[in-house]
């Protein structure tokens, strides 16, 4: 059974040395919970750089692709029509369309990835709601949580504590309704 541990701390950097040490000693399941951005964050839980670039690239050449193509497969070798002397393929006049499938393929593809492979559906609550105390991660506190085994819950409170936590609650995960 898993159990989540939430400490809130006074400042910024005693939150991230707190993170760095947890994840020193083999926690990974951290999460920060903060009203603004707390530079350095990202780099002290570990995380690695997104994947969404990448996603919106492949879609966006893929679109700009298609749709050159499609011009180019209708106008200049399906069904070429000879209107005043002009070349069949032309590209300057493929340019728009080109460009607009790109933008759409690759914000239909964000779209996708975010829903279906990132985020699944989201999880409209979660246990350390039930900690009173949390409600000042929207305001100004800045809260890590760390979800353990709650055979070694009582040990990460103490090392939290022992870290400079504020405040230190144990939630187990059953308690969400």
């Amino acid at each position: 059974m898993k159990s989540y541990v939430l400490g809130e701390f006074a400042a910024e950097q005693v939150l991230l040395d707190a993170v760095r040490g947890l994840r020193g000693r083999g926690h990974a399941r951290l999460d920060l919970h903060t009203p603004v951005p707390v530079h350095g964050a990202e780099e002290a839980l570990g995380l690695r750089r997104s994947t969404v670039p990448i996603v919106a690239l492949v879609a966006g050449v893929t679109g700009a692709l298609s749709g050159y193509l499609l011009q180019w497969w209708t106008v200049g070798v399906d069904f070429p029509i000879n209107l005043g002397n002009r070349p069949p393929h032309s590209p300057p006049a493929f340019i728009p369309v080109t460009f607009e499938l790109g933008v759409l393929f690759s914000a239909v593809g964000i779209f996708a990835a975010l829903l279906f492979g990132y985020f699944a559906f989201p999880r409209v609550h979660h246990p350390v709601f039930e900690v009173e105390a949390f409600r000042s991660a929207s305001v100004d506190g800045l809260w890590l949580s760390a979800q353990v085994e709650a055979a070694e819950a009582d040990a990460v409170a103490a090392e939290l504590r022992r870290m400079g936590a504020r405040q230190v609650s144990i939630v187990p995960e059953e308690a969400a309704p």
